[in-house]
């Protein structure tokens, strides 16, 4: 089974390409490997990839389009896994203008590839930010999600809609996946657990916004890599072909608990400079995940005791060997 995956050297990418290699698919890997976040990162995760023979990798960008139309032709691809974006909440209200290219115009150029080439299935990264500020929990995905707080917000819940339309109007079979704070091994560096397991072993403060007192469903990556395993396959079949899912671990948990749960498996613990909200955030997540569990039988198993012992044995052994 041939499979292309866009932004196949990041966090998600990485891992979801490793999985799906193991288990026999040929996997075609696209990233531009660019430098939001330390490209030695992206760059290590790829070299892993490398060393699979089922893996091809094409450095290229999704906002110029031809070299990758030319390789789904030149290899009759019929599966996309669309994860390429540019990420973070903070990082879209100083620079708008880099999601536009790339969440905008680069998922455009996506769908267009994928409507030439007739895809079996696209699916796509979208993100729970698109729900915005909300009081009633768990989000499930039929609630309104026309009031985000962020221009990454905006752009993925653009994504959704284009997606929307191109699934009416060509039949093209569309999935997003609606990730909730997917956290674990090899995760990005501007992400919270990144961010403070860095600083405790710096001995450096940790600056928690809202007082820490946001909630999150925090998601481990294995049970994420389960859950588009289990999806990639499950091409939507009503009259419209188009289906939204979200992926997460159904729990939410504060994230000064959450910070605390660090400290304790580095055995250090540092101060703490309590900010007040920041502009773009929701103060609480916590998914519904009884539409995917019905239709594929997704069980994530990690709670956050054993996720973030993962995560800071990995920091330790990547970092420090």
């Amino acid at each position: 089974m041939k499979i292309l995956i866009t932004g196949s050297a990041g966090f998600i990418g990485f891992h979801i390409c490793k999985k799906l290699l193991e288990n026999g698919y040929k996997v075609f890997g696209i990233d531009n490997l660019n430098s939001y976040y330390d490209i030695n990162l992206k760059l290590d995760r790829n070299k892993i990839l490398k060393k699979y023979k089922n893996y091809l990798f094409l450095k290229s960008d999704i906002s110029k389009p031809e070299r990758i139309n030319n390789l789904v032709k030149k290899y009759k691809i019929k599966l996309i896994l669309h994860l390429a974006a540019q990420a973070g909440v903070r990082y879209s209200i100083e620079k708008p203008e880099k999601y536009f290219e790339s969440n905008i115009k680069g998922f455009f150029n996506i769908l267009e590839i994928s409507r030439k080439n007739k895809i079996n299935h696209l699916l796509f990264a979208s993100t729970s930010s698109v729900y915005g500020n909300k009081n009633k929990f768990p989000l499930k995905e039929g609630d309104r999600t026309d009031h985000p707080e962020s221009f990454y917000a905006a752009s993925k819940k653009s994504n959704e809609i284009m997606a929307y339309s191109y699934s009416s109007i060509y039949n093209l079979p569309c999935t997003g996946l609606r990730f909730f704070t997917v956290y674990g091994p090899y995760g990005r560096p501007d992400m919270a657990i990144f961010k403070f397991t860095e600083n405790i072993f710096n001995g450096k403060k940790v600056e928690l916004f809202n007082e820490g007192k946001h909630k999150r469903d925090f998601s481990y990556i294995d049970d994420i890599i389960d859950a588009i395993q289990l999806l990639v396959h499950k091409i939507p079949e009503k009259n419209i072909p188009f289906d939204i899912y979200n992926i997460g671990r159904g729990k939410s948990e504060s994230l000064l608990s959450f910070f605390k749960e660090i400290e304790k498996n580095i055995g250090k613990t540092v101060k703490l400079k309590y900010l007040s909200m920041q502009k773009g955030d929701v103060k609480k997540t916590h998914s519904s995940i009884t539409k995917i569990s019905k239709k594929t039988g997704y069980n994530p198993k990690k709670n956050i005791q054993a996720g973030i012992r993962n995560f800071v044995d990995w920091y330790k052994k990547y970092y420090f060997n």
